[in-house]
């Protein structure tokens, strides 16, 4: 559906260069197709049919790596007025989560489990990495592994979770209608418990893959 750069995988089967080249790359990866696409244009155009909205930004020479939450506001200004334009969004933010951040794991529980949010879940990555999982009504399950310059924007009533890769790092601006549509609410039967709960990295590659069951995980 893609043309010749949709990359066929077996499920399971880590691509080793795609963690050592060390650039940044978004992926869109369907286990249950055994299939991988990592073209940009391709990535936005499979995620289109989800109403999933996929941007890249430029990061580097754009802002420095030790750029605080109001630099960095105000360097993506124009970028996040045309969202909020386009989108209705009142306002927009920074967080900054790695291993030091206080209360990390409770954070992340909130949104490790299948659940939807009331309004658009919009995240643009300015460092790390996360994946967004995605349960669609009437397709397959699918992860969007998202890093340092890509911007994704989840419609409100999609079903999905996230997880961070094995770093725990990630900084990425938010923007919102209303904070209160940030709140998840979680599914009565959810799916995400026969997922791998976070992307495979470097720390997965040297033989940290943790205690997970092989025959009731799917591995993106």
């Amino acid at each position: 559906m893609f043309g010749g750069h949709v990359m066929p995988v077996a499920v399971g089967e880590i691509d080793r260069d795609f963690f050592l080249r060390g650039k940044p790359m978004a992926r869109v990866q369907i286990p249950e197709e055994n299939c991988e696409i990592r073209e940009p244009a391709e990535i936005k155009a499979f995620l289109k049919q989800y109403g999933i909205e996929f941007e890249q930004w430029d990061v580097e020479g754009r802002i420095g790596t030790d750029a605080t939450n109001e630099e960095i506001l105000e360097a993506y200004a124009p970028e996040i007025e045309r969202l909020k334009q386009a989108h209705g969004f009142v306002t927009a933010d920074v967080i900054n989560v790695n291993p030091e951040t206080p209360g990390l794991d409770e954070m992340l529980a909130k949104f490790d489990k299948e659940h939807l949010h009331t309004e658009d879940e919009v995240r643009f990555t300015v460092k790390g990495s996360g994946v967004f999982h995605i349960n669609p009504e009437s397709a397959p399950v699918f992860a969007v592994t998202v890093e340092s310059g890509d911007l994704i924007s989840v419609p409100k009533g999609t079903h999905h979770w996230f997880n961070l890769c094995s770093d725990k790092t990630i900084r990425c601006i938010r923007l919102f209608e209303d904070m209160s549509g940030w709140a998840p609410h979680y599914m009565e039967e959810p799916v995400h418990n026969q997922y791998s709960p976070m992307c495979m990295g470097p720390s997965y590659l040297e033989g940290e893959g943790g205690d997970l069951d092989p025959e009731k995980i799917v591995q993106f």
